[in-house]
């Protein structure tokens, strides 16, 4: 079973950037992969998913612009580059996948609808 396991959090001031990875320990190939958030007493929200055998994306309104989500196949790791970064995107970044493989229509951004999950990286954006 494919497991996932995040790095590149941090704390930067508002405006600032990160760039996220989430290394998998198997092929990623034909799989939704995405990045969702939680901020404490929040539900977990999607911010960005992608479709992994034809690079489709997908973003939340909230994100849209200010992130990109984009895979190296090869080293089997997803990226979040997140920029132009705001107090209100501070919370626990995690990356989720799917635990099968195969053709996907589109790739939610409900946390339901993904099964495998990293232990997490924290983001803190101040103002």
């Amino acid at each position: 079973q494919v497991q996932v396991v995040e790095s590149g959090g941090g704390s930067v001031q508002a405006g600032g950037s990160l760039r996220l990875s989430c290394v998998a320990s198997t092929d990623i190939h034909s799989r939704c992969m995405g990045w969702f958030r939680q901020a404490p007493g929040k539900e977990r929200e999607g911010v960005a998913t992608i479709y992994t055998f034809d690079g489709s994306t997908y973003y939340a309104a909230s994100v849209k612009g200010r992130v990109t989500i984009s895979q190296e196949s090869a080293e089997k790791t997803l990226y979040l580059q997140m920029d132009s970064l705001k107090p209100e995107d501070s919370a626990m970044y995690y990356c989720a996948t799917e635990r099968t493989s195969g053709w996907r229509r589109q790739c939610s951004l409900f946390a339901h609808t993904y099964t495998i999950w990293g232990q997490g990286t924290q983001v803190t954006v101040s103002s």
